[in-house]
């Protein structure tokens, strides 16, 4: 450039001149500053902060909680699985045995304790069994970790709808789950803790949500331990199914009489249907009811895929029913009976499974039965409320039939025939008459029957009265036991002496505490039917005492050696056979000719004894042919006196078709009796009024001993005999 050129002014740049101006004013309605719009996201992040700041805390506090959780389940489920056994030690959980009943045929007829039929695995059991049990009780087992929300939240809603408490009613429960509470959660029975085995088993059924909590995790421990079908092979041996049946074996015996093993998709069904209410669905309970569950099972079983249409419609067709043993239900006072006389610790409170044959006889069983029914039908109003006693009993003390009750299905029902006490009447005459004929007495032998007054110190005048309210003068021994006449009993005892009588009748089974009194001879002492009948099977049996007995041979099961055998039999002479015999001729004329003849049976040789207490309190009839001993109680438990009834009338009549029943309408061998010879001249009849000791009596010859016959008088000592009778009866 020349100089002294003027220099040309510099272009300012654009930037330059925005700078130097500062910044642009701002236009109205524009966007809002760029510092306010820091300052309003500040606040926004501020609140949020504040409004998650909550949800934060409890989740930093629920993760960790929660995992605290977790560890303490995951410690809780490891240390129980350390603690569950071999799953085939926990199959049988039973603290006590069972006793399995055999007939006299060797049938099975009655189970009492809770029955383990033996071991059955989910592969050796009934594929139908183990399918209808999944599909029953938990369809989703083989898919699920031990237990199933799915299936809890299902049961809480059915519960809350149906107006039950979320627990009460469904539980939801998984199989496994159940068998923890089989289990009772590990914890074993302990008699300090529980008073018996079922409060414990009630406990361990209890439902509180913490003992849910606790189920779920044994479950989820025995799903870590055990595979699905080693759980499953704990259940179907556990789980109880009614009748004193644990297990799926006991119940199929007990039900059916054929092992888990063999029983079809009906059977089956009904199994599996047990296992939601094993008491109220139990088959000899209520069949009907047991069968309609069946058919629901069924259902399950179709649905779920586990019997095709066919086998569904056929098992509906065909529904289970009882096996005869079942059904027949035979014997249950006889069976409570034995556990209650046999040896405590192989009956009542074994601990071992225990086998014991008895004297049962089934057909005799259901004769009695039926012709007790036959009796109450015909001749007994509909609303009454007498009950009855029955024995049958062979010659040698073995008990065939029994019957406690009218009331004939019920385990463990008030037995009549074994537990009731009841004044005896005169069934008790024949052992009076018995020791007058063993003291030397003869059934033609003349007491008078006339009023008689005892005086005892410390007690008021005592004055028998006959039943016919009238006196019959002389009567011999026979006529006044034919007649059941009072007085000449009474005053035949005083004769021979009460305690003569009362040791007769003590070595004749007679054991409950015999009166004092001279009122000993009209029984007024207590009995039961059993030992009634067993006394007068020890007059059949020519005067050896017998003991009852219904247990033939106890034994282990499994073992074929017994450990006991029959627990009664023949025992002691008690009188000679000559004597035995001529009681039981005149007793044959208590039915041929007096007060039993309602209870003859044309054909047949009977002996027996009619009996009624003060106020027909009790009436009682017990006979004898060769073959079989009856005793018939008949009365109410309150001791209502009965109306219009004496031993004579109902008592005679059940007797008779008892009798029939179990002779099947055969006639019996002739009785052993011999009929006296009259003897000539005839003896003076005694008279006279009683006192303490027994009043005018005759001389009484010294007991004979109880051994076989003895040598006969020699006319001098009869005449001697004769002699004193007449001067102390008093003509």
């Amino acid at each position: 450039m020349a100089a002294g050129t003027p220099k040309q002014p510099r272009k300012i740049l654009r930037a330059e001149r925005r700078n130097a101006a500062g910044p642009a004013p701002q236009k109205r309605g524009g966007k809002k500053p760029v510092r306010k719009q820091k300052s309003t996201g500040k606040i926004r992040r501020a609140l949020w902060s504040m409004l998650m700041f909550p949800f934060r805390i409890a989740w930093g506090f629920s993760w960790r909680i929660g995992l605290i959780i977790a560890i303490i389940l995951g410690l809780s489920i490891y240390y129980i699985t350390t603690t569950l056994p071999d799953a085939m030690e926990l199959v049988d959980g039973r603290s006590k045995g069972s006793v399995t009943m055999l007939d006299g045929n060797g049938d099975v007829f009655a189970w009492r304790g809770d029955q383990f039929g033996g071991l059955v695995t989910t592969n050796s059991v009934s594929p139908y069994l183990k399918n209808a049990v999944i599909a029953t009780e938990d369809k989703r087992f083989y898919r699920h970790f031990g237990i199933s929300p799915r299936g809890v939240a299902s049961a809480i809603r059915i519960n809350m709808r149906e107006g039950r408490g979320p627990f009460s009613g469904n539980g939801g429960s998984t199989i496994t789950q159940q068998t923890a509470k089989l289990l009772c959660l590990g914890v074993p029975f302990d008699s300090e803790v529980w008073d018996s085995e079922r409060e414990y088993e009630e406990d361990c059924r209890r439902t509180t949500i913490w003992r849910k909590v606790k189920e779920a995790v044994y479950a989820l421990a025995m799903e870590a331990k055990f595979t699905k079908d080693e759980i499953l092979t704990i259940y179907l041996n556990r789980a109880f199914l009614g009748a004193g049946s644990r297990g799926v074996e006991a119940a199929s015996q007990r039900y059916f009489g054929l092992s888990a093993k063999d029983v079809d998709g009906a059977q089956s069904a009904m199994l599996a249907g047990l296992l939601k209410a094993p008491s109220r669905y139990a088959p000899t309970r209520n069949l009907e009811r047991a069968q309609g569950r069946a058919q629901v099972v069924v259902g399950l079983m179709e649905a779920q895929g586990y019997l095709t249409k066919g086998e569904a419609d056929f098992a509906r067709a065909k529904p289970a029913t009882l096996s005869p043993a079942a059904r027949a239900q035979t014997g249950g006072f006889f069976a409570d009976w034995v556990m209650q006389s046999g040896p405590e610790y192989f009956t009542r409170n074994t601990t071992e499974d225990v086998i014991i044959r008895t004297t049962l006889n089934p057909r005799i069983q259901r004769a009695t039965e039926k012709a007790i029914d036959k009796v109450f039908l015909e001749k007994v109003s509909k609303s009454s409320r007498a009950e009855v006693g029955v024995v049958v009993m062979a010659p040698d003390g073995a008990v065939l039939a029994m019957v406690g009750g009218r009331e004939k299905d019920i385990t463990g029902a008030f037995n009549r025939a074994t537990q009731a006490k009841r004044q005896t009447g005169s069934i008790f005459k024949p052992f009076v008459f018995a020791a007058g004929l063993e003291m030397g007495w003869s059934p033609n032998d003349v007491i008078k029957d006339e009023p008689v007054t005892y005086r005892q110190r410390g007690s008021a005048p005592w004055k028998p009265k006959n039943f016919t309210k009238n006196f019959k003068g002389n009567v011999t021994l026979t006529r006044a036991l034919m007649e059941s006449i009072n007085i000449p009993a009474v005053k035949l005892s005083e004769a021979v002496g009460r305690d003569n009588v009362r040791k007769l009748a003590a070595d004749f089974g007679i054991n409950n505490e015999l009166a004092k009194g001279p009122a000993v001879a009209l029984g007024v002492s207590e009995s039961t039917v059993l030992e009634m009948t067993g006394a007068y099977a020890g007059i059949l049996n020519g005067g050896v005492a017998v003991i009852p007995y219904g247990l033939e041979e106890l034994r282990f099961q499994g073992d074929s050696e017994p450990l006991a055998g029959k627990s009664g039999g023949l025992g002691e002479r008690v009188i000679r056979q000559s004597s035995a015999e001529q009681l039981t001729y005149m007793m044959n004329l208590v039915i041929e000719k007096g007060t039993g003849k309602r209870a003859r049976i044309p054909g047949f040789e009977a002996a027996g004894k009619t009996g009624t207490t003060q106020a027909a309190k009790d009436a009682w009839f017990i006979g004898f042919t060769s073959d079989y001993v009856i005793g018939v109680w008949l009365g109410y438990d309150d001791n209502t006196p009965l109306k219009g009834t004496t031993g004579s009338g109902l008592p005679a009549e059940i007797w008779k078709q008892v009798m029939l029943g179990v002779s099947n309408g055969k006639a019996p061998a002739p009785l052993p009796m011999i009929k006296p010879a009259p003897k000539q001249p005839a003896k003076p009849a005694t008279s006279g009024t009683g006192r303490a000791g027994g009043g005018s009596k005759p001389a009484k010859p010294q007991p004979a001993q109880p051994k076989p016959e003895q040598p006969k008088p020699s006319s001098t000592e009869e005449a001697i005999v004769d002699l004193l009778k007449g001067i102390l009866q008093g003509g």
